[in-house]
């Protein structure tokens, strides 16, 4: 893969290492594109597309992407407070289990759009606080849906007989304003698996509400998981036919919201690091680099090899003439990069830039395992 030239010459004069290097204006143009291909289908403008904060809430990078999203996802009253902080105007919905009562009454001091109700015991602890409050039932779907990374089941939303409690819940508590579903159940998927998943979910959302809930206009969340390709670092998720299909699902009256995180700013953050060492054990190679998967979890996380870019201390690094294994200095067989892939030549001082380090990347990571120094970070906005 290619790094941006941009980037190649910020990169090229970076002192301390390791170091993120965010590509803002790379971010704005990946975002304006997304917000286009989903606007394009319909004249009402798509789905709402909602930024899932868990994926990067750094502060530069939300303000890259505040012109092109209708609102925040967040997960936590420790995000709600920085994105608040951040965007003030922002809308923002709250999702993820194990919401604390400190963090509802919060989600209601700072005007929260929807809090996605997790359970029937979260929805009581809601309508104690005996105010106002915007709210989707978060389904639990029975819908298998091979080739996803991750299948969103378990702790996450309530299955058909939870949902039917709160729905009796909330026609008794006139102070909850039930608008709709949010079912976010898979994550990796490519566009056809999507929109196949969205048609399962709207087929059963839809007449559940105006049936149940007496709701004629209803808003349905079918969340993110949008694919991100690690092996393939140039191929991105198709948003255009992705935005055609959901325009072809979606009734008139209904309000249709998406929350990817991921396939948003994946693809704008570089972990910038240098060679410490190389050595051979028992016939394999393997380079030693500054840092570590304290700092980049993802690889280890998610099982595959991080692209990367090697780059010679004294100018380009040459083609890959060889295999090795990319570690960090944890005191652990799986701080690994990448493992037996082709590199050039490679020697201490020299540079790797791991691409696809735009979302959780730091802020997923074990910042504190063997207390190394933390990386530097840098936003490239010109």
């Amino acid at each position: 893969m290619k790094m941006p030239p941009h980037v190649l010459s910020y990169v090229r004069r970076l002192g301390r290492l390791p170091a993120y290097v965010y590509d803002l204006p790379g971010l704005r143009a990946h975002a304006e594109a997304i917000r286009n291909a989903l606007r394009a289908p319909s004249a009402a403008g798509g789905p709402e597309l909602y930024y899932a904060a868990k994926a990067n809430a750094d502060a530069p990078i939300l303000r890259v992407l505040d012109p092109f999203v209708d609102g925040i996802e967040i997960s936590s009253g420790g995000e709600l407070v920085h994105v608040r902080r951040t965007l003030p105007h922002a809308r923002l919905a709250f999702g993820g289990p194990g919401k604390t009562d400190q963090e509802l009454r919060l989600a209601l001091d700072l005007n929260v759009d929807r809090i996605h109700v997790e359970s029937p015991h979260e929805l009581h602890r809601i309508a104690a606080l005996d105010r106002p409050a915007g709210i989707l039932l978060r389904a639990n779907l029975p819908f298998a849906t091979s080739g996803a990374a991750l299948s969103m089941s378990g702790p996450f939303g309530m299955d058909e007989d939870a949902l039917e409690t709160c729905a009796k819940l909330v026609s008794e508590r006139p102070w909850l304003r039930l608008h709709g579903i949010h079912a976010h159940l898979a994550s990796g998927l490519h566009a056809p698996a999507m929109l196949d998943l969205a048609s399962r979910i709207l087929d059963w959302a839809l007449p559940w509400l105006r049936d149940r809930c007496g709701i004629t206009e209803p808003e349905v969340n079918v969340g993110g998981g949008m694919a991100v390709d690690y092996t393939a670092p140039d191929t991105l998720f198709d948003w255009r036919s992705y935005a055609e299909g959901l325009a072809s699902l979606t009734p008139p009256g209904v309000r249709l919201r998406i929350e990817p995180g991921r396939a948003v700013t994946a693809y704008h953050g570089w972990y910038v690091t240098d060679v410490l060492d190389v050595k051979n054990t028992r016939g394999d190679t393997y380079v030693v680099l500054r840092g570590g998967t304290h700092h980049l979890r993802t690889p280890v996380t998610k099982g595959h090899d991080q692209p990367f870019v090697a780059l010679s201390a004294t100018g380009a690094a040459a083609d890959p003439t060889q295999r090795a294994t990319l570690v960090g200095q944890l005191c652990t067989p799986k701080d690994v990069f990448a493992r037996d892939v082709p590199v050039p030549p490679l020697e201490p001082g020299d540079v790797v830039a791991f691409a696809m380090a735009g979302a959780y990347a730091w802020n997923i990571s074990h910042h504190d395992f063997l207390m190394h120094p933390k990386p530097d970070f840098h936003y490239i906005d010109d």
